[in-house]
């Protein structure tokens, strides 16, 4: 090919949509020598035979931030770049079967008025007059969302192609990528049966063939793309005059219908029906030997198989009789991505430099546009305008084999509509990764969450306490586990606790340079060896990126202790930001960590260990209990007198017994989070994330904006502190009723959103219900009178001094 371009800033591999958003946006950007690649034809993939519904809805923020830009950029896009789209926003009804169901819905429309989407909630009645032909029988209320809609998703990625190609991008099809390699400056050649293609940055859109790309990048750190695919149905019924005569007299669509406990949506299709089920008895694909993955597999589908799908066909029916009066036209029933837990991954590659994904798409049509404008703003920027942690690629980490992947995402279909309890633990895939004393833990009566694949006890039962899946499907505080939690809090408060921490990330950094290289990475001053302190690393937005713990051990020698989840995501900061002179291990899985924490901890751990633990508090050792070695550190996130042991992982057991024996009583995670919030320690991705400053987030304490060295953010750091700042933390007591605020609940003043809470608890020690959050610095004196919104209703709240709420001076923890 003469044009065949062998160089470009950026080559995506895949022409659904969210490769043409990409492209589209890097171009809106200013980067205009990029190359899209598609094996076929643009949209031969999932893209293809999509349904193409738009909506808004959502209880992630991360999420709901993506599709409501999409459904702003739908709207204006064909008038912008002159090319034809049928984009209907007809609005949509969301029922509910069940008070718990509309508490949902309360928290989503909140979540949605802050993001200036006017959700409303409606009764069944109100759901009837606006839709003539819906039945109401059994229904607790309504969610009316007049932004959802749908459009044609081949329409609307050719559209981003137009758009792209006019800002001068190429698209380059029936052009399959072949291989990738980095060259030593990091670049890529992209190998294509077309020729090759020198360029900066790689961007994996593959689809449902993102695993076989990602494999290409396992030579230069990359890893096996935590996917899976499900076959999906919906079916498309015969013209039905009722609708046509209902289009005409009202001049548009009817209102597409979610119901959500059942778990489909129906929407008119032309005069007829389209109805998608997501139904429980679901199918995967390609995961097996004997029903091994195409290699291509462009615009084809699999034969239907309406039994899996004949409940929620019927149940439809008696929702919407109108429907029954049509027979079926056709059914697609085509492929899927999804990822373990349903949601895309978006960012940089875990372990791969100057590689991307955008990948993994269960609802590409409605994240199609924010994936694009999220995508070019990692590459360009190296940061986005939001947070966006909860479709990181980084999130998953080196338990995901296909095993898990192909539970979680039978799991994650077969409940696609399903409430997230913050109490509630999804039981499929489960035991990847366990600490040394898991089943000590267990016999204890642990019951166990996931956390970066890790298992440990959230709280623990004692006999006759109800444990089932059942007991977590509610949104309130109360259940089996507040009154364990409690006891656990006050055993930790009076006597002394033990909590068994597996999974705690840990990086040892050592080699010449490495204090100095960082000093340049994080935004305050090192510890003094023999010391630990947090260090906080921004981003070049001065924005929170993460939190460490430091632990110095020499001069250019560093223990870094992150949380679980951040694992692959700080351990790529770390590598980064190192000279070659400087190594990073990870040995996050040779040990196990046990918090020690109590008044009588001291008495405790010397009965047991040669340590001396008149050491003060933010001081660390090497040390023994029972004879054998560990690594004691001075300093408890429950905030009271305490200790972390890490010891290596075959030495744990005997360690964690002798424990018990000496007098302390196992906690579990509930509890830890309890009295966390109490001193107002943030947690990582709730209270601490790129949505915030540092300023914001009240961590100047943290901050040397004289010291020498330029690290990230340090410029926007000491702009902000110019200009002054617009937000501020704080901590809020609540006057809360049953249920105590989630994450991105929105505080209220004088009837206007003026902030929104990070995280939120009862706290045990303090009888109060606790948040933590940020407000605008106007709002954020110390006794000022605000509202919170919890699931629907507004309760009354105090902002506190900023200071702890218990043990305000931190005598216990110095003791």
């Amino acid at each position: 090919m003469s044009n065949f371009p062998t160089k470009a800033q950026v080559v995506i591999i895949g022409g659904g949509i969210i490769g043409a958003s990409t492209l589209y946006h890097l171009g809106k950007k200013g980067w205009n020598d990029c190359v899209l690649l598609e094996k076929n034809e643009l949209t031969a993939g999932s893209t293809w035979h999509a349904a193409g519904n738009v909506p808004t809805f959502s209880t992630s923020w991360a999420i709901m931030n993506m599709q409501r830009y999409s459904t702003e950029l739908y709207s204006c896009l064909g008038e912008e770049v002159d090319y034809p789209m049928n984009y209907h926003q007809t609005g949509s009804i969301r029922l509910a079967h069940s008070k718990e169901r509309m508490e949902e819905f309360q928290r989503a429309m909140s979540m949605g008025h802050y993001q200036g989407i006017e959700m409303e909630i409606w009764t069944p009645e109100q759901a009837k007059e606006r839709y003539p032909f819906l039945e109401t029988h059994g229904l607790e209320g309504v969610l009316w969302d007049p932004s959802d809609g749908d459009i044609d998703p081949a329409q609307v990625t050719q559209a981003l192609a137009k758009g792209a190609r006019d800002m001068g991008q190429k698209i380059i099809r029936f052009c399959p990528a072949t291989d990738v390699t980095q060259k030593e400056d990091k670049t890529w050649i992209v190998h294509t049966e077309k020729g090759d293609i020198e360029c900066d940055y790689v961007v994996n859109a593959a689809g449902y063939y993102a695993q076989r790309v990602g494999e290409w990048f396992k030579p230069y750190g990359g890893r096996t793309v935590p996917m899976m695919v499900m076959s999906h149905q919906y079916l498309l019924t015969e013209q039905i005059p009722e609708i046509e005569a209902w289009s005409n007299e009202h001049g548009g669509k009817l209102p597409l219908i979610r119901d959500v406990d059942v778990s489909y949506y129906l929407r008119q299709e032309k005069n007829g029906y389209n109805l998608g089920p997501y139904e429980p008895n679901c199918k995967a694909h390609w995961t097996t030997k004997d029903d091994p993955m195409p290699d291509d597999f462009s615009f084809q589908l699999w034969s239907d198989d309406l039994d899996r799908i004949e409940d929620i066909v019927t149940d439809a029916m008696e929702r919407v009789p109108l429907m029954a009066s049509s027979g079926i036209q056709s059914v697609i029933n085509g492929p899927i991505p999804y990822a373990p837990d349903g949601l895309p991954l978006i960012g940089p590659m875990p372990g791969v430099e100057n590689a991307f994904e955008a990948c993994v798409f269960t609802f590409g049509i409605a994240q199609g546009g924010g994936a694009g404008k999220v995508m070019a703003e990692w590459i360009i920027d190296g940061a986005t305008e939001w947070d966006m942690w909860a479709v990181d690629p980084r999130r998953y980490t080196d338990y995901t084999d296909q095993d898990y992947c192909n539970k979680k995402g039978l799991e994650v279909y077969g409940n696609e509509y399903a409430m997230h309890f913050p109490h509630h633990e999804w039981p499929a895939a489960r035991d990847k990764k366990l600490s040394p004393v898991h089943s000590r833990v267990k016999e204890l009566g642990g019951q166990m969450g996931a956390y970066n694949g890790w298992e440990r006890a959230n709280w623990f039962a004692k006999p006759g306490d109800d444990t089932s899946e059942e007991s977590t499907h509610t949104w309130n505080r109360s259940g089996p586990w507040q009154q364990r939690i409690r006891e656990e809090v006050e055993n930790v408060r009076d006597n002394c606790g033990v909590l068994d921490l597996p999974g705690f990330s840990r990086f040892e950094v050592r080699g010449e340079g490495a204090a100095e290289a960082l000093r340049g990475l994080i935004a305050g001053g090192l510890p003094k060896i023999g010391r630990i302190n947090l260090v906080y690393i921004p981003n070049t937005q001065g924005r929170i990126l993460t939190e460490m713990s430091c632990i110095r051990l020499d001069e250019n020698e560093f223990i870094m202790i992150t949380a679980a989840t951040a694992q692959w995501h700080d351990r790529d900061i770390l590598i980064q930001a190192m000279p070659a002179s400087v190594t990073v291990e990870d040995v996050t899985t040779t040990r196990d960590t046990l918090i020690v924490t109590g008044p009588n901890s001291r008495q405790i751990l010397s009965n047991l260990s040669d340590a001396d633990l008149s050491l003060g508090w933010l001081t660390h050792q090497f040390a023994a209990i029972t004879g054998k070695p560990v690594h004691l550190i001075r300093v408890s996130f429950a905030g009271e007198l305490g200790w972390e042991i890490h010891a290596l992982n075959e030495d744990m057991p005997e360690i964690y017994e002798a424990i018990l024996d000496g007098g302390a009583k196992p906690f579990g995670m509930y509890a830890l989070n309890s009295m966390r919030l109490e001193k107002g320690y943030r947690a990582w991705k709730g209270d601490l994330s790129t949505d915030y400053s540092l300023l914001e987030g009240g961590l100047e304490r943290f901050v040397k904006l004289d010291k020498s060295q330029n690290f990230p953010g340090k410029a926007a750091i000491q702009n902000e502190k110019q200009q002054g700042v617009k937000k501020s933390f704080v901590t809020l007591i609540i006057d809360a009723g049953e249920a105590d605020a989630p994450y991105m609940s929105c505080i209220w003043k004088d009837g206007e959103i003026i902030g929104e809470t990070t995280s939120g608890g009862w706290g045990y020690r303090v009888n109060a219900s606790i948040a933590l959050g940020i407000v605008r610095s106007n709002f954020a004196a110390p006794g000022t009178e605000l509202e919170v919104e919890i699931y629907g209703k507004k309760y009354p709240a105090v902002i506190q001094k900023d200071e702890p709420l218990w043990d305000p001076a931190n005598e216990r923890l110095r003791t």
